[in-house]
């Protein structure tokens, strides 16, 4: 698998908000799937195909004691994502950085300020 399909499967896995809220209830700490389940109108099943989905992304990992499955979230979560788009930001902070000065220098010293030269007299 290569990092552009794990970071594919990262942001369709972030795309639900039923998704981004289980990751955000994990930060707390490991739960099981019924105790998770408890916090949404759909059915338990429902809730253990949102896990699977962001298993397979890499964000979460299950654990399974006896009849109950422990979900935790997977270390390093998000670490590529967030790396990826902090690449875009620098990408796109030079880039309109570099748009701010080649408009200041098109304006010229004067144009910029709103002062033509040329005094308005009243």
């Amino acid at each position: 698998m290569t990092a552009r399909d794990r970071l594919s499967r990262e942001f369709a896995a972030l795309a639900d908000p039923t998704r981004r809220d289980i990751l955000t209830r994990l930060r707390g700490g490991s739960l099981t799937v019924s105790d998770l389940a408890e916090h949404y109108p759909v059915s338990r099943a429902a809730v253990s195909q949102h896990l699977a989905v962001l298993e397979r992304a890499g964000l979460v990992t299950r654990d399974r004691r006896g009849q109950w499955t422990d979900c935790s979230l997977a270390p390093l979560c998000l670490d590529e994502a967030a790396a990826w788009i902090e690449r875009q930001r620098a990408d796109w902070t030079e880039r309109f950085d570099r748009l701010d000065e080649h408009l200041s220098n098109r304006r010229g010293p004067d144009r910029g300020t709103g002062d033509d030269g040329e005094g308005e007299q009243r």
